[in-house]
C-alpha cells in the first residue's frame, strides 16, 4: 500500500511538472509597440508575406483579404480568416499589441493560433515591419462577411493543446543575418524563412505538424503544408534553374522546361512574387541557389 502511494505521488508530481512545462507561455523578444506604421511599406509587405494568396478567395469573389480557400490537412480543414479592417468580421478591432502577439507568438485574441498560420516565420520580422503591416491592414476596405469556419477534428479543435505544441516545437525569435554572407544572400534567406515563408510549404512536417528543420526546403509530400516540391540548390539545378531564370519564374511563372506553374504556386506568383521588387526576387533566387 505504501509503495503504491509513493508511485501515485511520483506520477502526480511528474504529471503536474509536465503540465506546467507544456502550458507555460511561449513568447519571443518584446516588440517596440511605439513605432508608427507606414501604409505604403505595409502594402508591399501584404504581397511579400503572402497575405493575398492565402486570405483572398478570388473564385468565390468574397473580397480582398476577406478569407481564403480551405487548407486540407490531417487535422482538418483550416480556412484563412477575414483580415480586412472590419471590426467584427476582420481584425479592425485588434490593437497593435494583439496583432504583434499573433504574428510573433502565435497568440490571437481568441487564444492560441494553429501553425497553419505561419507565425513560426512571421516571428522573424522586424518591429517596424509588424507596425507597417498592421497599418496597411487597418487601411484596407472593410468586408463585413466573416470567412467560413475551419473544420478541425477532435481533439485538435481544443486550442489549449497548442500551448503544448508551441513548447515542444516553437522558438520565437528575430532574424539574425550571417555576417560571413552577402547582404543579398541574407535578404534572400530572411525572405525564405521569414515573411515569404517558403520553408513553411516546401519542408516536410512530423506527425504533429511541426516542421522538420533538418530537412528544410526538401519538399513536402502533403499534410499540413500541402504538397510542394523540393527547392534545394540541387533540386533547382536539376530542373534547369540558375539565379536569373529562378527570379524570372517568380515574375512570370514560366519554368526552364517551358511549363507554367499553376495551383497554389501560381496563386503565390500572381498575388505575391510577381509584385515583389526585382531586388527581392533576385535575393531569394541567390539564396536558394547558393552553395
Amino acid at each position: 500500500m505504501r509503495r503504491g502511494l509513493w508511485v501515485l505521488g511520483i506520477l502526480a508530481v511528474v504529471g503536474i511538472g509536465a503540465a506546467v512545462y507544456l502550458l507555460k507561455p511561449v513568447n519571443g523578444p518584446a516588440r517596440d509597440l511605439t513605432l508608427v506604421g507606414d501604409v505604403e511599406r505595409g502594402n508591399y509587405l501584404i504581397r511579400l508575406a503572402g497575405c493575398v494568396a492565402c486570405h483572398t478567395n478570388n473564385a468565390a469573389g468574397t473580397g480582398f483579404l476577406a478569407g481564403g480557400f480551405g487548407l486540407e490537412t490531417q487535422f482538418g480543414t483550416f480556412v484563412p480568416p477575414n483580415i480586412t479592417s472590419d471590426p467584427d468580421a476582420g481584425i479592425g478591432a485588434w490593437t497593435l499589441a494583439e496583432f504583434s502577439d499573433a504574428m510573433s507568438n502565435g497568440m490571437g485574441p481568441q487564444g492560441h493560433l494553429y501553425p497553419a498560420f505561419p507565425y513560426e516565420n512571421y516571428t522573424l520580422m522586424s518591429d517596424q515591419e509588424i507596425a507597417d503591416l498592421y497599418a496597411a491592414l487597418l487601411a484596407t476596405e472593410p468586408v463585413s462577411t466573416p470567412a467560413a469556419e475551419s473544420q478541425i477534428t477532435f481533439p485538435f479543435n481544443i486550442r489549449l493543446l497548442m500551448a503544448g505544441w508551441k513548447n515542444l516545437f516553437f522558438a520565437p525569435a528575430r532574424f539574425e543575418p550571417d555576417p560571413d554572407r552577402s547582404e543579398t544572400y541574407n535578404r534572400g534567406k530572411y525572405l525564405a524563412y521569414g515573411p515569404a515563408h517558403c520553408v513553411a510549404c516546401h519542408t516536410p512536417r512530423n506527425l504533429l505538424g511541426a516542421l522538420d528543420w533538418n530537412a528544410a526546403l526538401t519538399g513536402s509530400p502533403g499534410g499540413t503544408g500541402g504538397r510542394a516540391p523540393a527547392i534545394t540548390r540541387k533540386a533547382l539545378l536539376d530542373e534547369g534553374y540558375d539565379a536569373a531564370t529562378l527570379a524570372q519564374t517568380l515574375l512570370d511563372g514560366f519554368t526552364p522546361g517551358f511549363d507554367v506553374l499553376g495551383g497554389a504556386m501560381g496563386e503565390v506568383i500572381k498575388d505575391g512574387t510577381s509584385q515583389w521588387t526585382e531586388a527581392d526576387r533576385a535575393a531569394i533566387a541567390e539564396y536558394l541557389l547558393a552553395e
